[in-house]
């Protein structure tokens, strides 16, 4: 059987936990790793290797200093179109801050685009 064929433009917002991905980390290298955690959880998430962070994100993540990153954030992931014709990758991901006042309740979320 062939592998399901997934949709090729999808934009998703989901919660990451950075505390849990975090723990156990020297104080120098925590938001640093938040970063790759976020990168990592995008890549998973939407199947694609190229994952670009908008600065919305990373300032966010860096709001606290090197030592402590936000405990959770709430990221729109959009799987686009790579517009450069000699890009390895056919799509990419483009990681977006979403505010929410609280992060009770929230579950995962397909925005039709």
């Amino acid at each position: 059987m062939a592998p399901k064929s997934k949709p090729d433009l999808v934009t998703r917002d989901y919660t990451i936990h950075l505390a849990k991905r975090t723990h156990k980390t020297t104080f120098k290298s925590k938001t640093p790793k938040a970063i790759k955690e976020i990168k990592k959880f995008a890549e998973k998430a939407m199947g694609t290797k190229d994952v670009r962070i908008s600065t919305d994100v990373n300032k966010y993540v860096w709001s606290q200093g090197v030592r402590n990153p936000p405990k959770r954030i709430r990221v729109r992931l959009s799987r686009k179109r790579n517009e450069d014709e000699d890009a390895d990758e056919k799509l990419y991901t483009l990681v977006e801050h979403v505010q929410v006042a609280s992060f009770k309740g929230l579950e995962t979320e397909t925005i039709d685009a």
